[in-house]
């Protein structure tokens, strides 16, 4: 535990003054913890919830990018009839991947990044509840997409879809190792998931700036709220499925096997009660994150503010009821059907809610069209396109005519990509200035948008028409007799999906192009509210400091810093707000009152290695059991060694900086 030691008569500190927390190091053998505070040690071994936020956008874009090229590759298979890019073995391979790869990989860590690094800014805190549990949670990610990726060159990747249903999972139909490294590594990712929720609906709970209730908390919290929760319930679900898969394919267990008397439906109904609720745990921060920008670029607070929370909450609940429709096409029986058309018909007046709130936020606003609000709206335009689709699977007839066609693709990614991905872009350059100090480009930034949503349109909007046509999903070629004639030409159309993904990679090449620009030819630093923002997680310099506030914020309102910047001197129903002081002033008023002992948690190397442990363990259940005993030791190792670091450090690690006393003590 580092603590800071300011002296006793109180100054005015400028940014530049306020001293670094320096990282302690002990020495006590083994249990020696990391020393650096820069270069990439101090990265390897951190347990700052904002590094970790940082690292976990670092390595869910570089899963995006492996999932970009898998689609690409599917989409030059199918651009012209008989296509040769991909054998069908091939294909499946990359179908399966491709989509595991962006939802596990890509889009569910991309979200626990902004929730890892703005949760605890968002609601006046230093940190997560348990900084170790959460470093643990990212390597146990980071682990886990590796050793699923690793599978390309051990044998072959999976190839039964992301839904993986049984028998088709089975070794009879798979035989290589595919399926096994795809169930060990969504474990060992799902580990990540479910550690992450604890961490932060207790980081929640327990670690709220004084003052701010449940009902003023930032939207975005609110969602990511509601979004642990359905993890907390939901990853124990396909874990069981999980582990159900590994002992069938690995120690000869028959929990889905026709010939032993069970039911492969089982894996269906385990699989899409975790599946249905992932949707929202999709889509949820996104929601969050629009709510965050509409407000603050049309200059008016969020309509409806308790309509939106109880409407998040209500999709997560609902959300439960709902995962049958995925298998109306298994013969489940007319009262199932019709119960489960009924719940998919209810959830969709919550996310209409959501998107009436939106629009009325906007409605009468002074709105400023920069690229965090052209997402915004984007997200708004494209899920409602999704949103619509989706509706037509609550009817039976038309989803059992839908299911396992290209209209399901469509729809599926509207969702996704116009719902979560957008939303997510929306939030990189909305909080990019307060994560580094510096502003994306706005011209490219611009082109970044139309790029991707004219790639998005161009990609998803032909699959409903060759979806209604009837091509499968899992096709791997189509052949010139089936192309169609006229409108419904799905050689035509099929081209132009194509064309679209590349124009979509291209959109996404341009905002790598942006950061690689910002950073390295030296943009301009960011003013430490660029945007005129709201919420608590702007009363900090920027980027924050390793301790967040120099001194916990009081909250008396919603959009507490607004508040702190505007003065309403309307009365009754009518609000005239008077700007007061700048976003820099209300920074310096904190920075100019900090607190004289600021407690931090130190790095440590254990939850590493114990993440280790997880593949470890995993390549040995597939190849050797030596390998599984080897992780075993490991994981015992790194548990007895976390639970036996030091809590408090040496004399001698008594380092000062200038103008203040640095005392430094490790807390285990």
């Amino acid at each position: 535990m580092a603590i800071i030691e300011r002296p006793s008569e109180e100054v005015a500190l400028a940014p530049s003054s306020v001293p670094e927390v320096a990282t302690p190091s002990t020495s006590y053998g083994i249990f020696r913890r990391p020393v650096e505070t820069t270069g990439w040690k101090s990265w390897l071994f951190t347990i700052d919830h904002k590094k970790l936020g940082i690292m976990y956008g670092v390595v869910a874009m570089f899963f995006f990018i492996v999932g970009g090229i898998e689609a690409l590759l599917i989409r030059l298979q199918l651009a012209g009839p008989n296509g040769t890019v991909l054998s069908a073995d091939k294909y499946n391979q990359m179908f399966t991947m491709h989509a595991t790869t962006m939802v596990f990989l890509f889009v569910m860590p991309m979200a626990a990044a902004f929730a890892n690094y703005f949760v605890p800014l968002q609601i006046g805190a230093r940190d997560v509840a348990f900084p170790r549990i959460n470093a643990f949670g990212f390597w146990a990610f980071c682990f886990g997409g590796i050793f699923l990726n690793t599978s390309w060159f051990l044998g072959g990747a999976a190839d039964g879809g992301w839904f993986m249903y049984a028998p088709n999972s089975s070794v009879a139909f798979s035989p290589s190792n595919g399926v096994d490294f795809w169930g060990l590594g969504l474990q060992i990712t799902g580990i990540a998931s479910l550690t992450g929720a604890i961490n932060l609906i207790v980081t929640v709970i327990n670690m709220r700036a004084p003052g701010m209730s449940l009902m003023k908390m930032p939207i975005f919290t609110w969602m990511v709220v509601v979004v642990q929760f359905l993890l907390l319930f939901a990853m124990p679900v396909i874990t069981v499925a999980l582990f159900m898969l590994m002992f069938q394919r690995s120690f000869d267990a028959t929990f889905f096997s026709v010939e032993a008397g069970a039911d492969p439906l089982l894996w269906q109904h385990l699989f899409w009660i975790f599946g249905h609720p992932e949707v929202y745990i999709i889509v949820l921060p996104s929601f969050g994150i629009v709510s965050e920008i509409l407000p603050v670029f049309s200059k008016k607070p969020l309509f409806g503010y308790p309509l939106v929370v109880f409407s998040g909450a209500a999709i997560g609940f609902v959300g439960w009821g709902v995962w049958a429709h995925h298998m109306f096409a298994s013969g489940l029986g007319p009262i199932s059907v019709a119960a489960f058309s009924v719940a998919t018909m209810a959830i969709a007046i919550p996310t209409g809610v959501k998107i009436v709130n939106w629009t009325m936020t906007m409605w009468g606003g002074k709105i400023k069209f920069t690229v965090p609000m052209l997402y915004a709206v984007g997200v708004i335009v494209q899920f409602t396109i999704g949103g619509l689709s989706g509706v037509t699977h609550s009817v039976a007839p038309s989803d059992t005519q839908q299911t396992d066609t290209y209209y399901i693709v469509a729809h599926f990614h509207y969702v996704i990509f116009g719902g979560a991905v957008l939303g997510l872009f929306a939030g990189f350059y909305y909080w990019w200035p307060k994560m580094f100090g510096k502003m994306l480009s706005e011209r490219l930034g611009r082109w970044n948008f139309w790029l991707t949503i004219i790639g998005m349109n161009l990609t998803f909007g032909p699959m409903h028409v060759v979806g209604l046509q009837g091509q499968p999903r899992r096709m791997y070629v189509w052949t010139e007799n089936r192309a169609g004639e006229g409108f419904f030409n799905i050689g035509f159309w099929n081209l132009v999906a194509s064309i679209g993904s590349f124009v979509l990679a291209l959109g996404v090449l341009t905002f790598l192009i942006n950061v690689v620009i910002s950073h390295r030819k030296g943009t301009a630093k960011a003013p430490l509210d660029p945007w005129d923002a709201r919420s608590l997680e702007w009363i900090t310099t920027s980027p924050p400091k390793e301790h967040n506030f120099d001194r916990i914020p009081t909250v008396g309102h919603l959009d507490e810093f607004f508040h702190r910047k505007y003065e309403d001197r309307g009365s009754g129903d009518h609000h005239e707000f008077h700007q007061v002081a700048t976003g820099e002033e209300v920074v310096a008023n904190e920075e100019a009152h900090a607190e004289s002992h600021i407690h931090l948690p130190s790095p440590s190397y254990w939850p590493i290695l114990l993440a280790l442990s997880l593949p470890i363990m995993g390549y040995g259940i597939i190849f050797n059991l030596f390998l599984l005993f080897g992780g075993a030791v490991l994981a015992l190792v790194s548990l007895y060694g976390w639970g036996l670091e030091p809590h408090t450090a040496g004399d001698d690690e008594f380092d000062p900086p200038t103008g203040a006393a640095l005392e430094v003590a490790a807390h285990g």
